[in-house]
């Protein structure tokens, strides 16, 4: 996010008064992120869609993720992220079935509820990886649709 810094004695332009006025200054380069998750296996619980714009806490961690949580649907649940600036980020998705807004794990860590993350990444014996999982979002882009398939 650019910051930007004004002398008190610099009187703000006309255009760029107007812009930030009508809140178009906030919306440039933004676009509309619509994730459809498919292979849901029941209607129970909730889907979690969490949109992460670094490594951090990727895939399981979501606190520091932009998150939605939709009704569990088998025909598909739709999540949509507004106003999403240009960059790279990742999708998480988790069907939380027990109402506890995570992926439960057995013993060894690996999840017993269903989960997916964009680019379809899925490691056999570990977690995927952020750089796995990015996709970007060019200044240019008005509306990316991603289709995620979530399993055990």
């Amino acid at each position: 996010m650019t910051s930007v810094f004004l002398h008190p004695r610099r009187a703000i332009g006309p255009a760029l008064l107007a812009c930030c006025a009508l809140g178009a200054c906030a919306a440039a380069g933004a676009a509309d992120l619509i994730v459809r998750v498919s292979g849901l296996a029941a209607p129970l619980g909730q889907v979690g869609c969490s949109l992460f714009a670094g490594a951090a806490g990727f895939p399981m961690d979501s606190t520091g993720a932009r998150t939605l949580w939709l009704p569990a649907d088998p025909q598909g649940v739709t999540c949509r992220f507004t106003d999403v600036p240009e960059g790279r980020y990742a999708v998480a998705i988790g069907h939380d079935r027990n109402g506890n807004r995570r992926v439960d794990t057995n013993l060894v860590g690996l999840p017993t509820e269903q989960w997916g993350v964009s680019n379809q990444v899925r490691p056999l014996l570990r977690a995927p990886r952020f750089d796995e999982a990015a996709i970007g979002i060019a200044a240019d882009t008005r509306q990316l649709v991603v289709d995620i398939e979530v399993a055990k």
